[in-house]
């Protein structure tokens, strides 16, 4: 094999080793221009509602306000004095903004040893297990995208404790993450590309 034809099958394989997308969709307002854009969110989405019950409409308004549908969006970085950097505020990483510590229980718990926080169907499958897991300690519906949401950012403990009742912000937060779920939702039981998928 000569020498272009092996560059040109390492580059190949290596983006075919890629994650995801680090741009988001265009229109993301529109859950069928996003599903139609991308099919392979689809066929996630459906499989993460399969296994664990929660509904399409329902990750994807989470994973927009999370990510906005970029796989390897992180959170920003802090600095001392303003000019220092000090690091990531979090470990948030990929379309869910799973931290470290829960990704890992997920991979545990749920048998993805292999799971990668910057593929879609690895994200919505945690995203699905974190919210089964929701309903089951704290009774939250899975169709509650408004209190999973709460229940997905603040981690089980600091919802169960009301952490969430002295942040203003958060609250109008999973508000609105509730009415993109209804609008997404609205719009899927419209959309050819969604009953094909």
């Amino acid at each position: 094999m000569n020498r272009a034809a092996r560059t040109l099958l390492l580059v190949l394989f290596l983006a075919s080793c890629g994650g995801g997308y680090n741009s988001a969709p265009r229109d993301m307002n529109n859950a069928c221009s996003i599903v139609t854009q991308r099919p392979e969110y689809l066929r996630a989405f459906k499989a993460t509602e399969r296994r664990w019950g929660v509904p399409v409409h329902v990750q994807m308004a989470t994973i927009y306000h999370e990510s906005r549908f970029v796989s390897d969006a992180r959170p920003p970085h802090r600095y001392a004095l303003g000019i220092i950097p000090m690091g990531r505020m979090s470990s948030a990483f990929g379309y869910s903004q799973a931290l470290d510590g829960t990704w890992d229980e997920y991979r545990r718990e749920a048998g993805r040893g292999g799971a990668r926080r910057d593929r879609i169907r690895d994200a919505s499958d945690f995203m699905g297990w974190y919210m089964a897991g929701s309903r089951d300690r704290l009774g939250i519906s899975l169709t509650d995208a408004r209190n999973q949401y709460l229940a997905y950012h603040e981690g089980r403990t600091g919802y169960a404790r009301g952490s969430h009742n002295q942040k203003s912000w958060l609250l109008r937060v999973s508000g609105q993450v509730q009415e993109r779920a209804n609008m997404y939702e609205g719009q899927l039981a419209n959309c050819r590309a969604a009953r094909r998928g």
